[in-house]
């Protein structure tokens, strides 16, 4: 019997800081794009950098959080719209970018569900923005955007003013509720006329029609919305009382029927073979098409397969996006400029020569690292390749073949100082990394602040991007606890930009709610370098309190589960630091002083000091209670299954972790079980390493 490689009990440390430089570039470019409309990366950006995450988590599964991007889909919804719950998640779609790694899909697919074929629906993946509209008794009542996946954004006002949007279902056999979701896009012909007819008045020009699109939509005013000619596809029925369907194939004709606008190139197909040469088609055509795609989506047709392969994580098991393969554009490399994260690390990027790369205009690229730039010897003023693969982030791949260098030309050198502060940089080896060390460094407090006032820290409904860089440059907040000061300065708030009376109001009620989180929050807020949610959560079961974090040495860190070396010495010299002693003194002083009072775990359960991993669906508690229940036990909640795994809980639909118990051997334990052992009842087990009660 083959078994799989002993996973690593802890990723290297430039790894665990890798995923989190990672989770913060992406949550703030989620809350930049979905929430200010103001993106600053490119959606082939952020899936580039989305992709890196995923594959630092598949290979280090304990790396994943519960508030890393690839465990949810977009961003939290606009103050400005009404809140809708998603009567069933809108998730994403995981990517395939070759004929093996397609053909790796289907095979997995096959195995799961133990058969030699499945028929299969093919559809253009159109570049457009995702949407759900609710009709109850035929007429459309609701339209929401996917949002977080979850949650979205009542936009039923703008939807009405798409002309190919039914208002109402026609047919007989129309259900007296039915959810259907589409694709919002902005046809090319109308997206150049528009522009033309912009330019014409002497208006700005838009850049591409998705972002015009999406904007479109996010309108408050109707009446803009109805200026751009949207259209839309529709793809899938979410949700339909009283029907009764087998396939996907039947949904999209029922749509159809009931005046829905389906794509009409989608392909119903019996093969892998058939579906390769259908997505050889989308790439003939998609120079002719009037709208934009990006690779060709594949389902497995039949609805009671959807519902046996379920999910993993945010993605369908059943689906996937068959991106087309990278375009490449030949532009100059006119500088090479620094971001400043809110650790200090020092991010180069390429600023070109704009250049169009599949049907978008790119005018930055990702240089990753000083490492990648030397390895591949990228210099300012090259001629380079730019590469968009499967249209995400637009990348240097390197100098062109022809480039010619001048006798001035040079290798970069990260700068000494930083670019912000002009204090001194320290490259940290472990790290491969350069850092301004400064923690009064403007643009790391900038992000800081924003970081601090994140959902997944102290959850400051309010304090965004923009309002943080407003109160850091207006000189209202010059270190987090100047926060918790605000209420005395509500008049300077109102002469903000932006700032009227309700929404000062709202910010200052969200500011003083914030001094009831718990501690864990709080410390993975004071964005101390390597420590995310989890290992705050760590130290906060741990020590309990700031003032027993503040006493621990590195040695009593170094005690905690999941902390490192590198992690001890950082957090330490952290507590250690007076600058920052004075700035939690300040915290406790404007009444935030949090406490971790989970009980502590008992010290005989038999649980504790356990790894248990939980598949599948459970009949008396959620997957994420009964997690919580295995920490406060003592024991350790994993994603993934290994030979360290002590027990695997295989609820109904359990999936391939169970699969991979039984490989390795681990003790499974059905839900009975389960909550036997958390009531401190031991398994009996038989030979074979199932339980046996």
């Amino acid at each position: 019997m083959s078994s799989s490689p002993e996973q690593q009990p802890f990723p290297p440390e430039e790894v665990i800081s890798r995923a989190l430089q990672l989770r913060d570039e992406l949550n703030r470019a989620n809350y930049q794009y979905y929430v200010l409309q103001q993106p600053e990366l490119t959606d082939q950006e952020y899936d580039a950098l989305f992709q890196e995450l995923k594959a630092i988590e598949e290979q280090y599964p304990d790396l994943q959080t519960s508030d890393s991007p690839t465990q949810r889909v977009g961003a939290a919804p606009a103050p400005e719209f009404a809140e809708v719950v998603h009567s069933m998640p809108m998730l994403s779609l995981s990517n395939v970018f070759s004929e093996d790694q397609l053909r790796g899909w289907y095979r997995r697919i096959l195995e799961y569900l133990e058969t030699d074929n499945v028929d299969l629906l093919c559809e253009l993946k159109i570049d457009g923005l995702a949407i759900a509209l609710t009709y109850q008794d035929a007429t459309l009542i609701r339209a929401a955007t996917r949002g977080d996946g979850f949650r979205g954004e009542d936009v039923t006002a703008n939807i009405r003013t798409i002309k190919s949007v039914p208002l109402r279902l026609n047919g007989d056999d129309v259900p007296p509720t039915v959810e259907m979701r589409g694709e919002v896009f902005f046809p090319i012909s109308a997206f150049e006329r528009f522009n033309e007819e912009r330019q014409a008045q002497g208006l700005p020009t838009y850049v591409n029609p998705r972002n015009s699109a999406s904007g479109a939509l996010r309108q408050l005013d109707s009446r803009e919305t109805a200026r751009r000619p949207l259209d839309i596809f529709f793809y899938s029925i979410a949700q339909a009382n009283g029907l009764s369907l087998e396939t996907q194939w039947e949904s999209l004709q029922a749509i159809s029927r009931w005046g829905g606008k389906v794509n009409p190139w989608t392909r119903r197909v019996a093969s892998l073979e058939e579906a390769i040469e259908a997505f050889e088609d989308a790439q003939r055509i998609r120079g002719e098409l009037d709208y934009g795609i990006d690779g060709m989506v594949i389902k497995v047709d039949s609805l009671a397969l959807q519902q046996r392969l379920g999910n993993v994580g945010r993605e369908p098991r059943w689906a996937t996006a068959y991106k087309f393969p990278a375009e490449q554009a030949r532009t100059r490399l006119v500088r090479i400029g620094i971001n400043v994260g809110r650790t200090g690390s020092l991010n180069p990027y390429a600023e070109l020569e704009p250049v169009m790369v599949g049907g978008v205009t790119v005018r930055r690229a990702t240089l990753h690292n000083e490492d990648h730039m030397r390895e591949k010897d990228i210099r300012e003023g090259d001629l380079v390749i730019v590469q968009r693969a499967g249209d995400v982030i637009p990348q240097v791949v390197g100098p062109a073949p022809d480039n010619e260098r001048g006798p001035d030309s040079a290798q970069y050198q990260l700068p000494d100082t930083c670019p912000v502060c002009g204090e001194p940089t320290t490259r940290v080896e472990e790290e491969a990394v350069v850092r301004c060390v400064n923690a009064a460094c403007p643009a790391q407090f900038e992000r800081l602040l924003e970081h601090f006032a994140s959902r997944s820290a102290m959850d400051i409904e309010g304090l965004g991007e923009r309002l943080a860089q407003d109160l850091a440059r207006n000189g209202l907040v010059k270190d987090i606890a100047d926060v918790f000061s605000l209420r005395e300065r509500r008049d300077e708030l109102l002469a903000l930009e932006r700032m009227g009376e309700k929404k000062t109001d709202n910010l200052l009620a969200a500011i003083d709610n914030a001094r009831q989180r718990p501690l864990s929050r709080m410390l993975f807020g004071l964005g101390i370098i390597n420590v995310g949610s989890e290992v705050a959560d760590w130290l906060a079961r741990r020590f309990r309190t700031l003032e027993g974090l503040e006493s621990a040495t590195e040695e009593d860190l170094l005690e905690v589960e999941g902390v490192g070396p590198v992690i001890a010495k950082n957090v330490a010299a952290w507590m250690h630091n007076p600058r920052n002693r004075d700035l939690l003194d300040r915290l406790r002083a404007a009444g935030v002083d949090p406490v971790d009072d989970s009980p502590e775990p008992p010290s005989e359960h038999v649980v504790r000091g356990k790894t248990i991993v939980v598949t599948g669906r459970l009949e008396s508690m959620s997957r994420s209670e009964a997690n919580a229940r295995i920490k406060t036990l003592g024991g350790k909640a994993s994603g993934s299954v290994s030979k360290k795994t002590d027990f695997v809980v295989a609820g109904k639909e359990a999936g391939s972790k169970l699969d991979d118990a039984r490989r390795l051997g681990v003790t499974v334990l059905d839900e009975d079980q389960f909550v036997a052992l958390l009531d401190n009842i031991p398994p009996h087990t038989s030979n074979d390493g199932n339980s046996d009660t």
